[in-house]
């Protein structure tokens, strides 16, 4: 792999780390009401990375200043799909099934992006990738294994893939112009009053956390949110979509790490087995002749052409 790529591989397992060894952390906030600890959880996270952005952290600004029209669009989806519709899909998947059976329907994420990556450039799908997506998937069902769920549950844990897949897809349209950084910031400030209208629908009581709900809202605030998203849109952005979507299968091994850390006990063998999947899965994907990197040529170069020159305008 070229620099570039090994710099993505980096930042795409540290943003898929971060994520499921955060998973066994949000027991801390389970009875805090879901869409106000979102919602404050993504405030926080725009406060800070907008300020990471004013710092010049996040590289100059475009030079029209602020997201063209396509940019705003994207954004607007990918905080709809991939921040507050993920949270209501998961909240009510957790309700109605087994932390397995969602964990096992998200894991096909691989698979999904494999797929779907290729097919938003008018290209086919490698049959590298998928293959070591489905590969990935099996490794995911044998890490979270097997549980019960109603039709509801089932549901919503397909509402949460859809959801995890649109928040790579949406992203990566705006990544070009905008950057991980700026991309991370929009994101966060616009589900912001998206999930503070979902609680006031929903009735939700507002009341202050507890310290260990603070404190956990923080870390989802800092390290989950402004850390991991900005990894994970780095990664991204160097990797293309396909090639990025293999680590999520990273997440259930993080997961399961970290709760057989926190819980004193190690994995069955099945989980074992499933690791060890996953990690030669992401070697099979990652062999070979990389495209992430012309890929993401290809999408600056659109990127550019889309923008032309700028007077500062807001209309493409």
């Amino acid at each position: 792999m070229r620099n570039t790529d090994r710099a993505g591989v980096v930042w795409c397992v540290l943003a898929q780390t971060i994520l499921g060894s955060s998973v066994p952390l949000m027991r801390g906030v389970v009875h805090y009401p879901a869409m106000t600890g979102q919602a404050a959880r993504y405030a926080a996270a725009a406060v800070l990375l907008t300020a990471l952005a004013r710092a010049g952290f996040g590289g100059p600004p475009p030079r029209h200043g602020w997201p063209v029209r396509r940019d705003v669009l994207m954004l607007v989806a990918n905080a709809a799909t991939g921040l507050v519709a993920f949270n209501l899909c998961m909240l009510t998947a957790v309700r109605h099934a087994d932390p397995a059976v969602v964990g096992t329907i998200v894991g096909a994420t691989p698979l999904v992006l494999a797929v779907l990556g290729p097919l938003l450039r008018g290209q086919r799908p490698t049959a590298r990738l998928v293959a070591a997506s489905v590969v990935i998937v099996v490794g995911t069902v044998l890490v979270h294994g097997f549980g019960h769920a109603d039709a509801l549950g089932t549901a919503a844990a397909v509402g949460t893939l859809i959801c995890e897949a649109a928040f790579s897809v949406f992203a990566a349209a705006a990544l070009p112009r905008l950057g991980a950084l700026r991309v991370s910031a929009y994101s966060c400030a616009l589900a912001v009053p998206m999930l503070v209208i979902g609680a006031l629908m929903a009735r939700e009581a507002p009341r202050l956390p507890t310290v260990t709900e603070a404190a956990t809202l923080g870390y989802l605030a800092v390290m989950l949110t402004v850390v991991a998203f900005m990894a994970w849109f780095t990664g991204l952005h160097r990797l293309g979509i396909a090639r990025a979507g293999l680590f999520v299968g990273v997440l259930p091994v993080a997961t399961i790490v970290t709760t057989s850390i926190q819980d004193g006990r190690f994995p069955v063998p099945a989980q074992a087995l499933g690791v060890l999947l996953v990690g030669a899965a992401l070697t099979l994907g990652l062999r070979g002749r990389t495209t992430g990197s012309s890929s993401t040529v290809e999408d600056v170069a659109m990127a550019r052409r889309e923008a032309g020159p700028r007077t500062g305008s807001l209309a493409p």
